[in-house]
């Protein structure tokens, strides 16, 4: 063997070494609310993936004060180029902004933001499940939610509940103070909410829930795009199977990427997994969250600051 073909086996090995390290000084945390969402945010934590616990006795670590109605649901927590957590939730059923806020730490938290993102439309209904995204092509961070605009898209009005009828808006920003013209992301002529992002081989794959009730769809589909911002497809087959599913919220571990999701009609959490995000198995039976656990977002971060959260009191 050459020099050349050794040192190439060498780099190649040590790569290896650096992803398994990588992996062994992983854990992952769940972000969720309880309730209506009015105690405000909650935190399991796994080393597998598989059992999930709670942390801080299962009692909130943040309370809610943005918006009229003070409530946190569908909490969503990114990790930042910086290492800083930034979160993004639903403030009410009925309003037209969000909450925001950040930590060092996941224990104390700045100041809550109400981000009034669809004020500008008079007849919007709400803002529901945001999710944050952070963007390491643009460097910047999307925001996206989901929103019902009266007689806005009116070949779909009679397929939801309660004349709620979802498109998919976003907005853009690199310092959570100046955000970009609130725009549509996705429409692809259907009702859809819960939507979250990955990036994997280039394109951008995103999940959602198509919330068409008549005839009841209620599952989780997944529609990519080689841009951030538009050209989202059409989107697939339902992978979750015959469960109504809500709050998609994906994670890679080792060769898997597992989609965790909230069995909204049975009270508990499901999940699948793919290794090529298009074959999908039920690993439903094998998960174990908290009792109570609902929609939000698992993270993976470094195992020190699980343990500092484990040791609160």
């Amino acid at each position: 063997m050459n020099l050349q073909k050794i040192l190439v086996v060498l780099i190649a090995s040590v790569l290896v070494l650096n992803v398994n390290a990588q992996q062994k000084d992983d854990a992952y945390l769940f972000s969720y609310f309880v309730g209506n969402g009015e105690d405000g945010l909650h935190l399991v934590y796994s080393y597998d993936g598989l059992k999930w616990e709670s942390l801080n006795k299962n009692r909130s670590f943040l309370k809610p004060t943005a918006g009229s109605d003070k409530l946190m649901r569908d909490p969503c927590i990114t990790i930042g180029p910086n290492d800083k957590f930034h979160m993004v939730w639903t403030v009410s059923w009925n309003e037209k902004g969000i909450g925001y806020a950040s930590s060092e730490d996941l224990i104390n938290w700045s100041e809550q933001k109400y981000i009034p993102v669809m004020e500008h439309e008079p007849k919007a209904r709400n803002c529901w499940a945001p999710e944050v995204f952070y963007d390491e092509t643009s460097d910047k961070y999307l925001i996206f939610w989901s929103t019902t605009i009266p007689g806005q898209f009116p070949e779909t009005e009679k397929y939801g509940d309660n004349n709620y009828n979802h498109r998919m808006y976003f907005v853009t920003t690199k310092d959570f103070k100046t955000f970009s013209k609130t725009k549509l992301l996705y429409n692809q002529g259907f009702n859809v909410i819960d939507g979250t992002l990955i990036k994997e081989n280039g394109k951008y794959v995103m999940f959602l829930k198509d919330e068409t009730r008549h005839p009841a769809e209620k599952n989780i589909r997944i529609a990519s795009s080689s841009e951030l911002t538009k050209n989202y497809g059409e989107p697939s087959d339902p992978i979750t199977g015959r469960y109504w599913a809500e709050g998609p919220t994906p994670v890679k571990i080792g060769d898997f990427w597992i989609v965790y999701f909230d069995k909204y009609q049975k009270g508990k959490m499901g999940a699948v997994r793919s290794k090529d995000l298009e074959n999908w198995e039920d690993i439903s039976e094998q998960v174990k969250f908290p009792k109570g656990t609902r929609h939000g977002t698992v993270f993976t971060v470094n195992k020190k600051i699980v343990e500092k959260l484990k040791t609160i009191k």
